[in-house]
């Protein structure tokens, strides 16, 4: 058997989702346009004048890979604003947002089973439940998901997952869902600034002024409340969630590498069996000691919950696996965007107040957000792009000169006197 190795790859672009923290590559394909047989055809073809059925097939991938990257990102910023808002809401009739945290975090367990369908409905080769999961099993080790490689490779990131949400959570109760969500999109410059310090990931200076205009967007949003108590709280509460999604992230990296489908899949179903085997206690804990308290079991709003919870698994099943049908920086501006949307909602159902610091603040950590999905190579596309501007510049230059100098030349023969005219 071939021993499994970590597949460490550097975060570019900071492209990973947040709260769905893996990273999958492709599973059993490639998405490549053009192989060596293919090249030389398309050579002969461009020789003879004729058009490359490869460009032409190219660009129907490129072109269905958008149409779906808008749906994408429609279902992104629906389900993500949607579970922030369905949250917001549940917690005036059910003050628990850790017992929440633990109730949605168990429908992670539909990951593996969702994914086994899709694999059935798809794939040419079917293989039944048990080859499949041992397939996937391989991403532990080479002995499968044994105990050790469930406490060393599953629980830690069982634990980060579960504070992530829970902090989320917890400030959605202190401040109002707009600066929640504006304030977790700093999530992806502290996942540049570790992975460039713990994974030695490429230096851009772009995204270190992304990683300034995140912590000076911070400043700015808790100065728009005035320092209070309550809303510095929560603005800390979000900023931890933050801080604790991208350590996540970067240790996937540094421990497990990247995922494909079916093994990201598995993974995240086996964080819901951590949750269930080891976190169900503290929900108990919390119940019995009145911190998280409910009269009675009819009085929970099981409709609000268990919608939240669709939305945030519905979320993280586009994050992880809408990389198979269009861009990943397609999905990461559907996070964004759910900023104004929950603005939206935010004016017309709260007393929310957007003085010029509290905007200004959002727009500056939006900013730094679209700065961090440039792609590496972002500076030599556009040093590409200015040098063909200056060369095309330098190639009109002459030719209107050359249209001058003739023009004057015609000019002057035509006014110039016939020596005819004098020799009579």
């Amino acid at each position: 058997m071939k021993k499994h190795s970590a597949r460490v790859a550097p975060l570019s672009a900071c492209n990973s989702p947040v709260l769905t923290l893996t990273k999958v590559e492709g599973d059993e394909r490639s998405h490549d346009c053009t192989t060596p047989a293919e090249a030389q055809t398309q050579a002969g073809m461009e020789a003879g004048g004729r058009g490359s059925p490869c460009c032409q097939t190219c660009s129907m991938i490129h072109l269905k890979k958008i149409f779906w990257g808008i749906v994408v990102v429609l279902g992104v910023c629906s389900s993500w604003s949607g579970s922030t808002q369905l949250a917001k809401l549940t917690f005036k009739k059910f003050d628990a947002p850790f017992t929440l945290t633990w109730f949605a975090t168990n429908w992670n367990f539909l990951f593996f089973p969702l994914y086994y369908i899709g694999h059935v409905c798809k794939s040419a080769e079917k293989q039944s439940p048990q080859q499949r999961y041992g397939e996937c099993c391989r991403f532990f080790g080479d002995n499968g998901l044994t105990l050790k490689a469930f406490f060393t490779k599953a629980a830690p990131f069982g634990v980060l997952w579960t504070l992530t949400n829970y902090l989320y959570l917890h400030a959605i109760k202190k401040i109002n869902t707009t600066d929640v969500s504006v304030l977790f999109c700093c999530n992806k410059a502290f996942v540049f600034l570790l992975s460039w310090i713990v994974l030695r990931d490429r230096f851009m200076g772009v995204r270190i002024v992304a990683a300034i205009l995140a912590i000076a967007g911070i400043v700015m949003m808790t100065y728009a409340d005035g320092f209070h108590s309550h809303s510095v709280i929560g603005i800390a509460l979000v900023v931890g969630s933050a801080s604790t999604s991208a350590l996540y992230k970067v240790l996937f990296k540094l421990l497990l590498g990247s995922a494909k489908y079916g093994e990201a899949a598995l993974f995240l179903s086996v964080l819901a069996v951590f949750n269930i085997l080891f976190v169900t206690c503290i929900p108990v804990i919390l119940y019995f000691t009145k911190v998280e308290y409910w009269s009675s079991f009819d009085a929970i709003p099981w409709g609000s919950i268990c919608g939240f919870s669709v939305l945030l698994l519905t979320f993280n099943i586009i994050l992880n696996f809408g990389i198979a049908i269009t861009y990943p920086t397609l999905i990461s501006l559907g996070i964004v965007l759910s900023v104004p949307v929950n603005a939206i909602v935010d004016h017309y159902s709260s007393d929310i107040v957007f003085n010029s610091v509290r905007v200004i603040a959002i727009v500056i950590i939006g900013l730094g957000f679209l700065l961090l999905l440039l792609p590496e190579e972002w500076d030599e596309w556009l040093i590409k792009l200015l040098t063909r501007l200056k060369v095309r510049k330098k190639e009109e230059i002459p030719e209107g000169n050359g249209d001058i100098v003739s023009g004057l030349q015609n000019k002057s023969r035509r006014t110039r006197p016939s020596m005819s005219s004098f020799t009579h």
